[in-house]
């Protein structure tokens, strides 16, 4: 069972994703607030597993009352504005809604929260081969998993854990962006935001400050943008 709770000024918004819970199961919504402050009080004394949080609120804006938080759950930021939302990536949000939202893509977002949540329990590990340098072996519970560099298309950080995407699929693993910054090797890899590395051959287009990946819209980092133009044209 998830437990859920909303925060989001717009009663509409509120609305609609409530309905989306109540026709679930194993969906269970605990808390909706219209402002972060009632929210805030709520979660010191509840627990939730995931926090529907918008952006734009008066008096405190979601990403303030995110960074507020000292243990937040896991965060889906809802946002009218697609270019705001990527800052979230940045606070470590699982995903990001563009509303209207329509009921497929917050299906999608209970989906990957699922993964996250389940493969975080197998408790994953690397084990390098320095004489193997087109794979590494990922230790989940008692199985090793060979992933070769060449499967991988992109990886996203979320504070101490990261989700590796690759052709057979994903895995969570304990550890930084930073640090599977130093595992997968340059220039194949780079990174183009705080929260992300994309592999350089998987990349479909850039789209002004995002890069597409097959179904997947990447934000690119203002601090990241001159180098990822740098090794575009590198590569052209």
């Amino acid at each position: 069972m998830l437990n859920c709770a909303i925060v989001d000024d717009e009663p509409l918004a509120q609305e609609i994703l409530a309905g989306y819970m109540a026709s679930l199961d194993r969906v269970q919504l605990v808390g909706r607030f219209s402002n972060a402050f009632d929210a805030r009080a709520f979660l010191e004394d509840h627990t939730v597993d995931v926090l529907f949080l918008d952006i734009e609120m008066p008096e405190m804006s979601g990403i303030d009352f995110l960074k507020s938080l000292p243990h937040p759950p896991i965060t889906v930021f809802t946002t009218a504005f697609r270019d705001y939302a990527f800052e979230g990536f940045e606070l470590g949000v699982i995903d990001f809604l563009l509303k209207p939202i329509a009921k497929p893509r917050f299906l999608l977002a209970l989906e990957k929260i699922r993964d996250f949540l389940s493969l975080k329990t197998e408790d994953a590990d690397f084990e390098l081969s320095r004489d193997t340098p087109e794979f590494i072996f990922v230790k989940s519970g008692v199985r090793q998993i060979k992933l070769f560099f060449a499967d991988v298309t992109h990886i996203q950080g979320l504070k101490d854990y990261a989700i590796i995407y690759a052709a057979s699929g994903k895995i969570v693993v304990k550890g930084s962006i930073k640090f599977m910054q130093k595992l997968f090797p340059s220039p194949r890899f780079i990174r183009v935001h705080k929260s992300f590395l994309v592999a350089m051959d998987k990349i479909k287009r850039i789209e002004k400050n995002r890069i597409i990946i097959g179904d997947h819209q990447i934000p690119i980092g203002r601090n990241y943008k001159d180098e990822m133009g740098k090794k575009c044209q590198a590569r052209s």
